[in-house]
């Protein structure tokens, strides 16, 4: 198993994707079944019965109460086994580990690690997928690859001009050089490029309604372990925020992923794209759903074809970085830390 970095917080679902129906997902190689009490709280326990591993996701729940669908072991939300079948006494050492878990921004973030470093104070926040001055389109698609092939593509977004054109990819995404800065106390890596004169792409032409060629921002804002943040500035060619900082004349789009390791070499790729403009226009969102989709799944094809490659190369194997792979490289010293640790 890959040394993933423990303690930590990671997105396991979508608030929507959690109900009264038992929901089971694999996180950092735990398979974990989910389900929220008659009060709506989310829970999580580990997703195996302590008497013989059958699934508890695929039991059922009797009140707060996961009764194994096998042979009846009941199991109270902390995990504790509260009744066994055809006996009083309750086995000391019956009992599921539970998980801690927080439900923030939209998202469900679970701890995997020592539960008393679980601080939910340390989750980063995505707040526009949460905000009604902003409408969100999202979804997540498995990747049959190790996690930090996805970082280093989101990183180093050069790849749109090649992987991505003809949806969100210009020339100038791959010309314009980017700066990369690492805040090492708070562990946040940012990667920015600003276009001053670019094509504007079909993802945001359609979706803004702009004719003609773009400024166009990208400021990436990365969270290690899981949480990905893009800030995307669109704007006709010369039109800049104010000197207050206001920007009444710009389209914003705050797209947002969460990098959650299924396993040692598979993924769950959580996408998000929040927008500040055409808020009630469900064919924008139609639009923006579908294309964005569409982008990611050009990512998750190259990324699962990568893993393969990676899989048959030879040991001691280099690779080569360029300027593009700053960003991408920072975050791989950053998550080897947090393994470490």
């Amino acid at each position: 198993m890959a040394a993933f970095a423990r303690n930590q917080w990671y997105v396991a679902a979508y608030g929507r994707e959690v109900g009264r129906e038992l929901f089971a997902r694999t996180v950092l190689g735990e398979p974990i079944v989910f389900y929220r009490t008659e009060s709506g709280e989310v829970t999580a326990l580990a997703d195996r019965c302590v008497h013989r591993r059958y699934p508890l996701s695929e039991s059922r729940l009797d009140g707060d109460r996961i009764i194994c669908g096998y042979h009846g072991f009941t199991y109270d939300r902390a995990g504790s086994c509260v009744a066994v079948p055809g006996q009083k006494r309750i086995p000391r050492t019956a009992r599921v580990p539970s998980y801690p878990v927080v439900e923030q921004d939209s998202f469900v973030w679970v701890w995997i690690g020592d539960r008393d470093l679980a601080d939910p104070a340390a989750i980063p926040r995505a707040p526009w997928l949460a905000d009604p001055n902003y409408t969100t389109v999202s979804g997540m698609e498995p990747l049959a690859a190790r996690y930090e092939l996805l970082v280093d593509n989101l990183l180093d977004l050069s790849h749109e001009t090649y992987l991505h054109g003809g949806y969100i990819g210009t020339p100038e995404v791959a010309e314009t050089p980017i700066t990369t800065e690492v805040d090492e106390d708070r562990g946040i890596i940012y990667v920015s490029r600003h276009m001053a004169d670019a094509e504007c792409p079909t993802f945001y032409a359609k979706s803004t309604g702009i004719e003609g060629r773009i400024t166009r921002w990208q400021d990436i804002e990365y969270h290690p372990p899981c949480l990905y943040l893009l800030h995307s500035r669109i704007a006709p060619v010369g039109v800049l925020p104010n000197d207050d900082g206001t920007d009444p004349d710009g389209f914003h789009v705050e797209v947002v992923y969460a990098i959650t390791p299924e396993t040692e070499h598979s993924t769950h790729d959580f996408w998000a794209v929040a927008r500040d403009f055409a808020l009630e226009d469900q064919g924008v969102s139609d639009f923006l759903a579908e294309n964005n989709r569409t982008v990611v799944l050009q990512d998750v094809r190259a990324l699962d074809i990568l893993e393969r490659v990676i899989a048959t190369e030879p040991e001691g194997y280099q690779e080569l970085s360029v300027n593009i792979d700053t960003g991408g490289l920072a975050a791989r010293r950053i998550l080897a830390k947090l393994a470490a640790s």
